[in-house]
């Protein structure tokens, strides 16, 4: 079952939770105009009846005179036809004595009155619908006392109320109608966004990653998304080039003692040879297997590094322990140059021992083997506010400055001939900065032409 479109479930929703609005907002009208009208027809019973009063007042002494001249109650009620007067004596039970007005006629319930103050009283007409009642006890001149009741008719107040009520009724489907397709057209218009997500989404592929988001012009909350997009976009560009780098890289890189290892067979086994050049090419293809076997070893252990299958456990590391024991491993190969190394300094960090040990005897190993004879080597600890640096210090050639960006790219050489000659897999720079990276750290390189090349292992300072 196909799901129902994100505009469309908006807009419904807007158009549902429009339509109980309107309804509470037309039932809150409805209950307002009843208020009003009932407070209407109190306040001009009360002042009708004060006029009937004060005729009463004037004009009649005693219960004859209202009998015999109704001429001037007769003209209070003249002119509103929705008013009824009713008078009654003061005996028990209550006799009639006048009705005046359109309910003439009419029998009306004689309410239980014990005070002069005035009341009212809600009370069911034949028709269906309710009129109102207001009364009240007056004595007049002779000292009688009569009960006087003036009832409204509110036919024309129902009347009105059920207009209202129809016409909201008619009008409410067109209105819902007109919000719903606002609100749909608002929604989609809103929605826009992200059907450019949709496009850029399907326009990326593996081959073609430089597809990126329209950041202008869009709501805080989608601008974000779409940096997150495009930095994402970014990285993975980044390492689809990192990652076809790295195959081209390692073809080349392969194909070379490939192609010498069986140059050099086919070479052999063209003729007879005798045993000892038998041996000798033997010795030649060994020494070219065991640097692919280093190659390939430094490659996984790259791999490991650069993507742990597990979360690495790190210990308090103590660096001065660690690289007076890598400085001792090389102390042999030092002294074959006439080379020496002095470790200074100490310091303490949170990492894997045998990740650190590694990076250090890697550029270690490096300072040795590009160092000037005779020269010495440092191991230099020095401790700040919020790291700890590890630096490998060394005399000799230096390194051009357009070499140092890409110094820690996998397979990157300086010298590409020499340092496949000294047995170099362009690697080892590669392994330190994953390493570092695993240890939330950086590695950093100084060096100036013909005099001091600098090294430097940067860790977060151990809390």
């Amino acid at each position: 079952m196909r799901s129902a479109r994100l505009s469309v479930k908006l807009g419904i929703t807007v158009t549902a939770m429009s339509a109980v609005l309107v309804l509470v907002m037309a039932t809150f009208a409805l209950a307002s105009i009843w208020r009003q009208l009932d407070i209407q027809a109190k306040d001009g019973l009360k002042e009708k009846l004060s006029q009937v009063e004060h005729s009463l007042a004037e004009g009649s002494s005693s219960v004859a005179d209202i009998v015999l001249h109704p001429h001037n109650l007769r003209d209070q009620i003249v002119g509103h036809d929705n008013l009824t007067l009713t008078i009654m004596d003061s005996s028990i039970p209550r006799i009639l004595l006048l009705n005046l007005g359109e309910g003439e006629g009419a029998e009306l319930p004689v309410p239980k009155i014990n005070t002069s103050a005035l009341e009212f009283k809600e009370v069911d007409a034949a028709e269906g619908f309710e009129t109102l009642m207001a009364y009240k006890l007056i004595r007049l001149k002779s000292d009688q006392q009569i009960l006087v009741m003036l009832t409204l008719d509110r036919k024309s107040d129902y009347t009105l109320l059920t207009a209202y009520v129809k016409s909201t009724l008619i009008a409410l489907p067109l209105i819902l109608l007109i919000v719903g397709g606002c609100a749909w057209w608002v929604v989609h218009r809103g929605l826009k966004p992200l059907r450019a997500f949709r496009r850029v989404a399907e326009s990326i592929s593996a081959r073609d990653l430089s597809h990126r988001m329209k950041v202008q012009g869009l709501p805080e909350e989608l601008s974000d998304l779409a940096h997150a997009v495009n930095f994402m976009l970014h990285r993975l560009d980044s390492d689809v080039q990192q990652l076809a780098q790295f195959s081209d890289d390692l073809a080349h890189e392969l194909r070379s003692p490939m192609n010498n290892l069986m140059g050099t067979a086919q070479v052999t086994l063209s003729r007879e040879r005798p045993p000892q050049e038998y041996k000798q090419v033997l010795e030649s293809c060994t020494e070219e297997l065991e640097r692919l076997s280093r190659m390939v070893s430094q490659m996984l252990f790259l791999a490991s590094v650069s993507q742990p299958s597990a979360p690495l456990t790190f210990s308090s590391v103590d660096l001065q322990e660690e690289a007076t024991k890598v400085s001792e491993l090389f102390a042999i190969s030092a002294e074959e140059k006439k080379m020496s190394v002095e470790v200074s300094g100490e310091g303490t960090v949170l990492g894997d021992k045998l990740m650190i040990q590694r990076a250090i005897s890697n550029l270690l190993s490096n300072a040795i083997r590009h160092g000037s004879p005779g020269s010495t080597v440092t191991l230099g600890l020095s401790t700040f506010a919020d790291e700890m640096l590890l630096s490998v210090s060394n005399a000799g050639e230096g390194i051009e400055a357009e070499h140092l960006p890409r110094l820690f790219d996998r397979f990157y050489r300086v010298h590409p001939s020499r340092s496949r000659q000294q047995g170099g897999t362009g690697l080892g720079l590669a392994i330190v900065r994953s390493i570092m990276s695993l240890h939330e750290g950086r590695v950093t390189v100084r060096s100036e032409l013909g005099r001091i090349t600098t090294f430097s292992l940067i860790f977060p300072k151990a809390v």
